[in-house]
């Protein structure tokens, strides 16, 4: 199974690594086009046992409980991009000559010759309100779009499904891409780097390269950030195609080949006429919702991809006057006595928190959970003269509390020491304590949510409903 495509999957044995929200419909789609298909899975648990039932009944072989060994006769497996690559399984996979599939890598060999370009995404932070917003440029353009991958719709339904596509809008985590290795974009963009998922691929340069993947064999753009050197050095080291430019974005005046600000107008120096002279208007700032710094880098982002496609200027507007940022993303909340309360429960690691900090000038700030091996101490540094309090909550609350010590030591501190139902609104009740008129209380944990809510979202939900109480 080289890098063409495979056409006949009649008897092929392909092993699917894991029954999560890719492996499922890998297994489907694997078993309809005629693979012997056997699901592994390490948990065997009740929702485990449900999902294996269903997949029997269809005639799929699947082994819970066993997720490190390699079934007999395995020619090809498709994993779920979270499985880390050191596993056993992967390693007797190499052993045995067997390549590894994700399931991007799936859905991009089973592209028709007809396929729409994938205009692709990836970064550490940004990922999905720059897909949404590339979406909904797209569609103001009249072109038949989705934004699909990581956002929670199946590339595989939008390879192999009824509708037909002009173009996609692709959201790529660093785990998919890891397990990508012939996808090539139209145009891609890597939006920011910094230290994340590191226990996954080891290192920082690895975690890098996985990013990087993104950008091989693009045809038209490879779009970076000129604030984050990282991006750019990525784009230097792809193989791309002949003729393909590197686009930057930039929150400052842009260069020729760049989009950046010019007195509150986001204006396009690459996909113009004469771009050492000349400059197009593309929107206001006042047209991205909401006008945070790191929101309007986004939007550069997303109308660089747009634009890479031929998207005309007055679609980049109307796409960003019509796009609304998902829940949980810097949202007001509300207002209650001149303080207002704000959720950002997806700012799970500290590189999303900063660019959330920076968006605010006296801030409570409420943070904590799971730190994922990350530490604190750049992030408090920087946003330290912001900081009017902090109140912190979760397991690794600790160590955000000792960088607060080091570089705020006049911050005062609340640490919330439980973990039940009710932390949260304690939490959001000490905040208010601590916050004058004028003031916002922010939550932006830069931790993950896990050791005390199912996720980000339940987080939120959470902040929101304390932030209720209070104004009852």
């Amino acid at each position: 199974m080289g890098s063409g495509q495979v056409t006949d999957w009649q008897g092929k044995n392909v092993t699917v690594a894991g029954l999560g929200v890719s492996g499922i419909p890998a297994a489907r789609v694997l078993h309809g086009l005629g693979a012997r298909v056997t699901v592994v899975n390490d948990g065997d648990d009740d929702r485990a046992r449900a999902q294996a039932a269903e997949l029997r009944a269809l005639g799929i072989t699947v082994r819970l409980g066993d997720g490190a060994t390699l079934p007999d006769g395995t020619e090809l497996i498709v994993t779920a991009p979270g499985w880390k690559p050191d596993k056993p399984l992967f390693t007797a996979a190499e052993r045995a000559g067997v390549p590894v599939w994700g399931d991007v890598e799936l859905a991009w060999r089973l592209r028709g010759p007809d396929a729409a370009p994938w205009l692709a995404v990836t970064g550490t932070n940004g990922k999905t309100t720059t897909v949404q917003m590339l979406a909904a440029i797209l569609k103001a353009a009249g072109l038949r779009t989705a934004a699909v991958g990581n956002i929670g719709v199946s590339l595989l339904d939008a390879v192999l499904g009824e509708e037909t596509y002009d173009v996609l809008a692709v959201e790529l985590s660093s785990y998919q891409l890891h397990w990508a290795p012939s996808l090539r974009a139209h145009s891609a963009a890597v939006l920011n780097l910094a230290p994340d998922h590191l226990d996954w691929h080891g290192s920082m340069e690895a975690y890098a390269k996985d990013k990087g993947r993104i950008y091989e064999g693009n045809r038209v753009a490879c779009v970076y950030n000129v604030a984050d050197q990282a991006t750019e050095d990525l784009v230097r080291e792809a193989d791309v195609e002949e003729g393909c430019r590197a686009i930057g974005f930039t929150l400052g005046t842009p260069g020729p080949s760049q989009l950046g600000v010019v007195d509150g107008i986001l204006v396009d120096r690459a996909f113009v006429e004469n771009r050492h002279k000349n400059a197009q208007e593309l929107a206001e700032v006042s047209d991205v919702h909401p006008p945070a710094p790191h929101n309007i880098a986004n939007a550069l982002a997303a109308a660089a991809l747009a634009r890479a496609f031929g998207v005309p200027p007055q679609a980049v507007r109307d796409g960003l006057r019509a796009f609304r940022p998902d829940a949980h993303r810097i949202a007001h909340v509300a207002d209650v006595a001149d303080v207002a309360y704000v959720d950002d429960s997806k700012a799970t690691n500290t590189h999303a928190a900063q660019a959330s900090l920076a968006a605010y000038e006296s801030i409570v700030w409420i943070a904590g959970g799971l730190a994922k091996g990350a530490t604190f101490d750049e992030l408090v540094a920087r946003s330290a003269e912001r900081l009017r309090g902090a109140v912190l909550i979760g397991r690794d609350r600790a160590l955000i509390r000792e960088a607060l010590a080091r570089h705020a030591p006049e911050v005062p501190v609340v640490d919330v020491d439980r973990t039940d139902t009710g932390a949260m609104l304690q939490a959001v009740q000490e905040a208010q304590r601590l916050a004058r008129p004028g003031d916002t209380v922010l939550l932006a944990p830069a931790c993950a949510s896990m050791d005390m809510f199912v996720n980000y979202n339940k987080r939120g939900d959470a902040f929101a409903e304390a932030v209720r109480e209070l104004g009852a």
